[in-house]
């Protein structure tokens, strides 16, 4: 019994250190398969998962970009409602567009949108092209839109690299390359384009699923759920605490800014921004650099030729943080003794239906809706 039981342990350890001791290319391989049946029978059912029309799944990427899943379902619904085609989108006014994108921020996801879409009416008769290295061609497509289109619509056996996957294979891997590199990138599809499988769509759905939901950012994982614990380096030495490896590199620009919510009768002034730079082509109510004082604030609206301030309150001190720069607000419901030709003026339900207010200035309109 006691030799049966030795050898069980001797054959135990060998497996242990065999594991550990081999390459990355042996660890990724062995995860494949049991990513794919744990996403079969685990996957949620989300609506662009109904089908597998490229079209849905486009849309369903871009507005995944910088967004949370649960954020993104309405949103989903509703452009496809409006735009059900590709056809639809790439000959939709811009306004509506982005009125249709309102909310989701970064707008120049939904300008490429339309430009991809007027780029296969054109070139490929409407109907998206199915190869990788046609997709990556589009605009506002990248490698990994490109290889989830690819992958998920038509089975091409491509990676999808996002942040989600990243943080699965660094750990798996134990490799200690900043992610925010973009060779850390680069370097982990090179390796998943070995091992791609034939389910390379449920693959890749697997593994964004698992970094989504399990392999948890900021060292919180639920690796006691994990269908690829076993093979995960960073499971066996305790290192999910440390990996991945983020190095933020550049500090974002702090801008201090006054917003108001000017009002006369029952109209509200708003203003088209530029057309090039930061919210480009949307709408803002008005604003100034730095924060006001109540003298500072009534010259500004003597400037804009609106009278005196027959009424002013607080509405709400927030900040907003973009790439690289971050706003602190300090805004104010002002009611001005005229208006002028400074501005475009609205009513409350022509600002909700019309006009597209990213979310800078979300605060300043969901207490306008409020009342």
């Amino acid at each position: 019994m006691y030799k049966n039981k030795y050898k069980g342990l001797i054959i135990f350890q060998s497996l242990f250190l065999w594991g550990k001791n081999m390459n990355e290319i042996e660890r990724i391989q062995k995860i494949v398969d049991p990513i794919v049946k744990w996403y079969q029978e685990n996957a949620r059912p989300l609506p662009w998962r109904k089908d597998q029309d490229p079209y849905h799944i486009w849309i369903s990427e871009i507005m995944l970009q910088q967004t949370r899943i649960e954020a993104v379902i309405d949103y989903y619904h509703r452009f496809l409602q409006a735009l059900p085609t590709l056809h639809d989108l790439a000959n939709v006014p811009e306004e509506k567009l982005l009125k249709l994108w309102e909310g989701l921020g970064y707008y120049n996801r939904a300008r490429n949108l339309k430009k991809a879409a007027q780029m296969v009416e054109e070139k490929y008769g409407g109907t998206m092209p199915k190869s990788y290295d046609e997709l990556v061609k589009l605009p506002g497509i990248g490698e990994y839109t490109a290889g989830a289109i690819s992958s998920i619509s038509y089975g091409e056996p491509v990676p999808a690299v996002d942040g989600n996957v990243l943080r699965v294979l660094h750990r798996v891997t134990a490799n200690e390359q900043d992610v925010l590199e973009p060779k850390a990138k680069t370097y982990m599809r090179k390796k998943l384009l070995q091992v791609m499988p034939k389910k390379s769509g449920d693959f890749n759905q697997g593994v964004m699923e698992l970094g989504e939901n399990i392999c948890l950012p900021n060292g919180d994982p639920l690796c006691e759920k994990c269908p690829i614990q076993e093979w995960c380096l960073a499971y066996q030495e305790n290192l999910t605490d440390e990996l991945p490896v983020r190095i933020q590199k550049t500090k974002r620009k702090l801008e201090q800014k006054t917003v108001f919510l000017l009002k006369w009768q029952n109209q509200i002034a708003i203003q088209k921004r530029k057309e090039k730079g930061l919210l480009a082509n949307l709408y803002e109510f008005p604003n100034a650099e730095g924060y006001l004082n109540k003298k500072e604030r009534e010259k500004q609206i003597k400037s804009w030729n609106l009278g005196k301030i027959m009424n002013e309150n607080g509405i709400k001190n927030y900040k907003h943080i973009f790439s690289h720069v971050e706003w602190h607000v300090k805004s104010y419901e002002v009611e001005v003794e005229k208006k002028s030709d400074a501005f475009i003026w609205v009513t409350v339900d022509e600002l909700d239906t019309h006009y597209a207010i990213p979310g800078a200035f979300k605060p300043i309109k969901d207490f306008l809706m409020r009342k």
